[in-house]
């Protein structure tokens, strides 16, 4: 279960930790006026996103232990890739009507990310990529996005999940069970009814993250992602 959950969070990276979506506004965010370079562009034939260097410095400063001063090319490239697929999302979700985040959601998600780090050592990584506090209009407004993708993704995958009971017997008897034993040798094995909810909850991650990773495939084949600068 935990390789599932943990396939599954890096898949939705930009759900949990990180920065976001410049999709919805990809421009106009930007926490002070500094000089910036556009790193990437990611289009579907209608409408084009612009990843740029402070982008993948706003979504460093939200992953744990990833290095800011200076950040490395490791890191600076699976951020970009992280935010590539977080716009081949909002160009999906730019089509599709959705409610805005009120104030207690945006301040859910911003408690959701501190609980990764100290407060101080969080103010000190805003500050190093020029957000004032977690007060600052800007950040706030990326935790906003950020809301708004979360809904857009439960909506397109998670609302049409659909595990069966067989589903769940099939999971019980060939996967749960011969686990269970060979870690729990002598144990008593669970019945199925004790478990059910359980194995209900991992089958619906892996069919998340499994209509997830076909998702970014077909959109990736159909899009036109352009990387301008090596970081």
């Amino acid at each position: 279960m935990q390789s599932v959950k943990s396939r599954l969070k890096k898949i939705l990276v930009c759900f949990s930790l990180f920065a976001l979506l410049s999709a919805f506004s990809p421009v106009q965010i930007r926490a002070r006026d500094t000089v910036d370079k556009i790193v990437a562009t990611v289009g579907d034939g209608i409408d084009t996103e612009l990843i740029t260097y402070s982008d993948l410095l706003w979504q460093l400063a939200l992953t744990p232990n990833a290095s800011l001063n200076p950040p490395t090319s490791e890191d600076l490239n699976r951020a970009l890739q992280i935010l590539i697929n977080q716009r081949l999302f909002s160009l999906e979700a730019e089509r599709l009507p959705r409610s805005a985040p009120n104030k207690a959601e945006v301040d859910d998600e911003i408690k959701d990310v501190l609980t990764h780090f100290t407060t101080t050592e969080f103010i000190k990584r805003l500050n190093s990529v020029g957000f004032d506090s977690v007060s600052d209009d800007n950040f706030e407004r990326m935790m906003a996005q950020r809301v708004s993708i979360k809904k857009y993704l439960d909506f397109r995958f998670r609302s049409f999940v659909v595990i069966t009971p067989q589903d769940e017997a099939n999971y019980y008897r060939d996967v749960f069970t011969p686990d269970f034993r060979r870690k729990n040798p002598g144990l008593l094995m669970p019945p199925l009814e004790e478990m059910r909810s359980r194995i209900n909850q991992i089958l619906t991650e892996q069919k998340i993250a499994a209509d997830i990773e076909k998702f970014l495939d077909d959109a990736k084949s159909r899009s036109e992602i352009v990387v301008l600068s090596e970081v």
